[in-house]
């Protein structure tokens, strides 16, 4: 036998493994090893969500249900502060989500950089993520108070006369807005900073090694690459700004009149007043509303990400 030559026994032992290892893909887990998972994403999720779109399309309380088709959104789209709620819906989520991208990212540079006390500068940014939201709320209603709170106290001193914060129409969405940024821009802050801290060391020594400074270095270098941190704060911060109702209602409840009533809040007084198959079939337009902004814009900016 030559040295190149092998044995039938030892064909037989060798081929049907390595015809094996061509033909079948490694797993490292059983398709078993997903049923948990698979359960509790049918139970928490899939059902709830088969369900509200049956019932959004009945007439239904605590005992009884009737199908009426889709009355229930012929109804909802005629709700007088169904427009205005659709435009402060619009108008929140992209007031929030632009200023928290915007700050996050300025934030980010700046506790990222050799600056004294940074790492407790970085948990004095993210404190307010962690306060409860309906505290956050009355406490700054207390602040915004008109007549007795400390921000327009705060102004007298220096002259100014401070406006009705919460209760003037032209400021009451854009108060509770700026109170949300506050709350939320922590945590874009920690997503930017993540971002930066993963971009090698090598390309900002080069750049100084070129003769760039500081402003070069963040628009050529740290913007471009800081981009998954962008799409991420973008993404997370719009599906809050549209789902938005908690601070709001803690805050105005949707006032003075409707001046800063959201979808959510619109929804929420259909329930109070009774109509449960009305208010499960806001929740269903709203999913659909946010459905229809998410997707389309997280596609484009992942697929412009790949594009770079």
């Amino acid at each position: 036998m030559t040295a190149t030559s092998v044995s039938p026994r030892e064909r037989s032992k060798t081929t049907p493994a390595a015809s094996s290892a061509g033909s079948k893909v490694y797993r490292p887990y059983s398709n078993w090893f997903y049923l948990p998972t698979a359960v509790i994403y049918g139970v928490l999720f899939l059902v709830p969500t088969f369900a509200s779109l049956y019932f959004s399309l009945t007439r239904w309380s605590l005992f009884e249900s009737r199908f009426i088709g889709l009355d229930n959104f012929k109804l909802f789209f005629q709700e007088p502060a169904l427009v205005k709620g659709f435009t402060n819906t619009l108008i929140y989520a992209v007031v929030t989500s632009g200023s928290k991208v915007v700050l996050g990212l300025l934030l980010a540079v700046l506790l990222t950089s050799q600056i004294v006390a940074r790492g407790y500068l970085r948990s004095v940014v993210f404190f307010p993520v962690l306060v409860s939201t309906i505290g956050v709320g009355l406490t700054f209603t207390v602040l915004m108070n008109p007549d007795q709170g400390l921000i327009n106290k705060s102004l007298a001193l220096v002259g100014i006369s401070g406006p009705g914060w919460l209760t003037d129409p032209k400021w009451a969405l854009l108060s509770v807005a700026a109170v949300d940024v506050w709350k939320g821009v922590g945590l874009a802050t920690l997503i930017y900073i993540a971002g930066i801290v993963s971009i090698p060391r090598e390309y900002i020594e080069a750049a100084r090694v070129d003769g760039a400074g500081s402003w070069q270095q963040f628009r050529r270098i740290v913007l471009p690459l800081s981009r998954p941190a962008t799409v991420t704060v973008i993404i997370l911060s719009l599906i809050g700004g549209l789902r938005s109702f908690d601070l709001i209602w803690a805050m105005t409840r949707g006032g003075p009149g409707f001046t800063s009533d959201v979808i959510a809040s619109v929804i929420y007084k259909q329930y109070q007043a009774g109509f449960y198959g009305l208010s499960t079939a806001g929740n269903v337009v709203l999913f659909i509303v946010v459905t229809a902004i998410i997707l389309p814009l997280s596609w484009f900016l992942n697929r412009k990400e790949v594009d770079l």
